[in-house]
Protein backbone atom coordinates (compact mmCIF):
# COMPACT_ATOMS: atom_id res chain seq x y z
CA UNK A 1 0.00 0.00 0.00
CA UNK A 2 1.31 3.59 -1.09
CA UNK A 3 1.12 6.37 1.39
CA UNK A 4 0.29 9.21 0.11
CA UNK A 5 1.07 13.03 1.17
CA UNK A 6 -1.48 13.95 3.37
CA UNK A 7 -2.23 18.27 2.89
CA UNK A 8 -4.46 19.83 5.44
CA UNK A 9 -6.59 23.12 4.39
CA UNK A 10 -9.37 25.23 5.60
CA UNK A 11 -12.17 26.74 4.20
CA UNK A 12 -12.40 29.84 6.64
CA UNK A 13 -16.01 31.34 6.85
CA UNK A 14 -17.00 34.09 8.81
CA UNK A 15 -19.19 32.11 11.17
CA UNK A 16 -19.12 28.49 12.17
CA UNK A 17 -22.97 28.74 12.63
CA UNK A 18 -24.47 30.68 9.74
CA UNK A 19 -21.53 30.68 7.31
CA UNK A 20 -22.07 33.45 4.69
CA UNK A 21 -18.93 34.74 3.29
CA UNK A 22 -15.46 32.45 2.37
CA UNK A 23 -11.86 33.32 2.03
CA UNK A 24 -10.23 32.11 -0.74
CA UNK A 25 -6.66 32.72 -1.21
CA UNK A 26 -4.68 32.91 -4.90
CA UNK A 27 -1.74 30.91 -5.24
CA UNK A 28 1.95 32.54 -6.54
CA UNK A 29 3.79 28.83 -7.12
CA UNK A 30 4.29 26.56 -8.59
CA UNK A 31 4.18 28.07 -12.15
CA UNK A 32 0.74 25.47 -12.84
CA UNK A 33 -0.91 26.84 -10.13
CA UNK A 34 -0.36 30.13 -10.32
CA UNK A 35 -3.28 33.00 -10.19
CA UNK A 36 -5.45 29.93 -9.16
CA UNK A 37 -7.52 29.97 -5.91
CA UNK A 38 -7.36 27.65 -3.57
CA UNK A 39 -7.94 26.81 0.15
CA UNK A 40 -5.11 27.65 2.25
CA UNK A 41 -3.04 25.05 4.26
CA UNK A 42 -0.06 22.80 3.41
CA UNK A 43 1.78 19.58 4.48
CA UNK A 44 1.22 17.50 7.74
CA UNK A 45 4.77 17.05 8.97
CA UNK A 46 5.68 13.72 10.32
CA UNK A 47 4.24 12.75 13.91
CA UNK A 48 1.99 15.99 13.66
CA UNK A 49 -1.75 15.56 14.36
CA UNK A 50 -3.65 17.23 10.70
CA UNK A 51 -5.84 19.52 12.83
CA UNK A 52 -2.17 20.79 14.25
CA UNK A 53 -0.69 20.96 11.39
CA UNK A 54 -4.06 23.21 9.46
CA UNK A 55 -3.43 25.56 12.72
CA UNK A 56 0.25 25.85 12.23
CA UNK A 57 -0.36 26.59 8.12
CA UNK A 58 -2.70 29.20 8.42
CA UNK A 59 -0.87 31.05 11.33
CA UNK A 60 2.75 30.61 8.54
CA UNK A 61 0.10 31.47 5.65
CA UNK A 62 -2.32 33.82 7.03
CA UNK A 63 -1.26 34.87 10.16
CA UNK A 64 -4.04 33.83 11.46
CA UNK A 65 -5.66 31.71 14.49
CA UNK A 66 -9.24 29.98 13.95
CA UNK A 67 -11.43 27.34 15.75
CA UNK A 68 -12.04 24.71 13.67
CA UNK A 69 -15.25 23.13 12.91
CA UNK A 70 -16.70 20.29 11.39
CA UNK A 71 -14.85 18.45 8.25
CA UNK A 72 -15.66 18.28 4.64
CA UNK A 73 -15.79 14.43 4.60
CA UNK A 74 -14.37 13.66 1.03
CA UNK A 75 -15.05 11.07 -1.62
CA UNK A 76 -12.65 8.48 0.40
CA UNK A 77 -11.52 7.70 3.49
CA UNK A 78 -8.52 9.83 3.93
CA UNK A 79 -10.47 12.92 2.56
CA UNK A 80 -9.65 14.40 -0.87
CA UNK A 81 -7.36 12.87 -4.02
CA UNK A 82 -5.15 15.58 -5.08
CA UNK A 83 -3.25 12.99 -7.25
CA UNK A 84 -2.13 9.82 -7.33
CA UNK A 85 0.26 10.57 -4.29
CA UNK A 86 -1.51 13.58 -2.28
CA UNK A 87 -4.56 13.86 -0.85
CA UNK A 88 -6.13 16.12 1.67
CA UNK A 89 -8.28 16.89 4.49
CA UNK A 90 -10.50 19.91 5.13
CA UNK A 91 -12.00 21.91 7.68
CA UNK A 92 -13.98 24.74 8.28
CA UNK A 93 -12.50 27.35 10.05
CA UNK A 94 -13.60 30.51 12.08
CA UNK A 95 -10.96 33.28 12.33
CA UNK A 96 -10.40 33.77 16.29
CA UNK A 97 -7.25 36.02 15.72
CA UNK A 98 -5.46 38.14 13.58
CA UNK A 99 -6.48 39.39 10.42
CA UNK A 100 -5.76 37.55 7.57
CA UNK A 101 -2.53 38.78 5.20
CA UNK A 102 -1.21 36.84 1.67
CA UNK A 103 2.50 35.81 3.74
CA UNK A 104 3.33 32.93 1.86
CA UNK A 105 2.62 31.41 -1.25
CA UNK A 106 0.02 33.43 -2.24
CA UNK A 107 -0.77 37.03 -3.47
CA UNK A 108 -4.08 37.91 -2.31
CA UNK A 109 -7.11 36.85 -0.43
CA UNK A 110 -10.78 37.68 -0.57
CA UNK A 111 -14.29 37.04 1.06
CA UNK A 112 -16.60 35.69 -1.25
CA UNK A 113 -20.13 35.68 -1.37
CA UNK A 114 -21.42 32.29 -0.37
CA UNK A 115 -24.92 33.59 -1.70
CA UNK A 116 -23.74 33.70 -4.94
CA UNK A 117 -22.08 30.71 -5.84
CA UNK A 118 -21.89 31.50 -9.24
CA UNK A 119 -19.56 34.29 -8.19
CA UNK A 120 -17.27 31.82 -6.00
CA UNK A 121 -17.27 28.68 -9.04
CA UNK A 122 -16.46 31.66 -11.91
CA UNK A 123 -12.82 31.71 -10.10
CA UNK A 124 -10.27 29.83 -11.74
CA UNK A 125 -9.71 27.07 -8.93
CA UNK A 126 -7.13 24.68 -8.68
CA UNK A 127 -8.89 21.52 -10.34
CA UNK A 128 -8.62 19.34 -7.39
CA UNK A 129 -10.06 22.23 -4.89
CA UNK A 130 -13.18 22.13 -7.20
CA UNK A 131 -15.14 19.55 -6.04
CA UNK A 132 -14.25 20.82 -2.62
CA UNK A 133 -16.14 23.59 -3.28
CA UNK A 134 -18.97 22.27 -4.29
CA UNK A 135 -19.45 20.16 -1.11
CA UNK A 136 -18.58 23.47 0.72
CA UNK A 137 -21.57 24.91 -0.34
CA UNK A 138 -23.58 22.10 -0.04
CA UNK A 139 -22.77 22.34 3.69
CA UNK A 140 -22.86 26.30 3.85
CA UNK A 141 -26.61 26.05 2.90
CA UNK A 142 -27.54 23.63 5.69
CA UNK A 143 -25.27 25.18 7.96
CA UNK A 144 -22.22 24.35 9.42
CA UNK A 145 -21.63 23.99 12.99
CA UNK A 146 -18.91 22.25 15.19
CA UNK A 147 -16.14 23.21 17.27
CA UNK A 148 -12.36 22.12 17.93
Amino acid sequence: MTVRKEIVAGAIVDSLVRPERLLVARRTAPPAFAGMWEFPGGKVEPGEWPEAALHRELAEELGVTVSLGVELPGPTPEGWPLSGSAVMRVWLAELMRGAPAPLEDHDELRWVDLNAPAALLALPWIPADLPIVLALLSVAVTGAGGSS
